[in-house]
């Protein structure tokens, strides 16, 4: 595992943009850069939709494969983002800390006029879209972390942090069969509890969707696909686990989840990037997709 891959999380740059704060939320200031493979950054994009913020801040995309300079912006024409002018997320990170070398991670907010790195703290950059925007969200977005349930909330994500979304990334790249093994339980036995959750109720915390749905969303997207195989996940799929199944499909079928999901650019990060876990660097074939527009149920 490099340290440019999605895996590693370390937050070197953690301002907050707050509707009054030093970096204020101001629309058309910011950019935010996303990699479609990776989950952390995925979760913005869901935010940013449902809040209904398209117009407020823009988004660059990454190509799915990086090089030794890590996330580049080789889609764009020229290789280079046509807003922020740089070939690599890193000179954005280079430009607030000269010299910098350590690793370079999705999702990110740049300044654009100055084209400094706000954030890459993925833990609060989608608390912040939720809670600190509002003033420039569509007129019916969602309250995704609603002050009564935050306690709840907060555990919920702290355990599906540890258990599921780093979870899967344990068993992938564990170098022993001890280490393998315990990700490998804890997985399975988190999954278990939340579909036994999620019988009874349509989401994890209350009756609407939440911050942590969003957060167990991006990892269930991703299981059958490159989690169960890729990663040694594989005591069964998503889509043998039919509470679970449903549920993903009620989320992917909801605008702002399934519409910023790309299959394609997961596939090829998972199976080119990790070359420890794929020296081969062949992308799989399947699994088949259209199930995940079959009806769920869940209504």
């Amino acid at each position: 595992m490099s340290d440019n891959d999605d895996m590693v999380m370390v937050t070197h740059f953690n301002a907050r943009i707050t509707a009054d704060g030093p970096w204020p939320a101001e629309p058309g200031r910011y950019r935010l850069v996303v990699n479609k493979a990776c989950p952390w950054a995925s979760r913005s994009l869901i935010v940013r939709r449902l809040m209904g913020l398209e117009d407020a801040i823009s988004v660059g995309v990454t190509d799915p494969i990086q090089d030794e300079r890590s996330w580049r912006f080789t889609l764009d024409p020229d290789g280079r983002d046509p807003v922020l002018g740089i070939r690599y997320l890193a000179e954005a990170y280079e430009a607030v800390r000269p010299g910098y070398d350590g690793g370079v991670s999705v999702p990110a907010i740049v300044d654009i006029a100055s084209g400094r790195l706000v954030t890459n703290d993925h833990n609060t950059i989608t608390i912040d879209l939720a809670t600190q925007w509002s003033k420039y969200a569509r007129p019916d977005a969602p309250d995704l972390y609603p002050q009564a349930l935050r306690p709840e909330i907060d555990q919920v994500i702290e355990d599906l942090a540890e258990d599921v979304n780093l979870g899967v990334y344990k068993a992938g790249f564990a170098t022993t069969q001890k280490a393998y093994d315990e990700a490998y339980q804890r997985l399975f036995d988190r999954l278990d509890e939340l579909e036994n959750r999620l019988s009874t109720q349509r989401y994890l915390v209350g009756d609407s969707i939440t911050e942590a749905d969003i957060r167990f969303f991006v990892t269930l997207v991703r299981f059958d696909v490159v989690y169960h195989g890729h990663f040694k996940c594989n005591r069964n799929k998503l889509t043998e686990m039919p509470v679970l199944w449903a549920y993903a499909r009620d989320l992917f079928q909801t605008p702002g989840f399934g519409d910023t999901v790309d299959f394609d650019h997961i596939k090829e990060h998972y199976y080119r990037v990790h070359t420890d876990v794929n020296p081969s660097g062949i992308v799989a074939g399947g699994p088949d997709l259209s199930g995940w527009h079959s009806p769920h149920g869940r209504d």
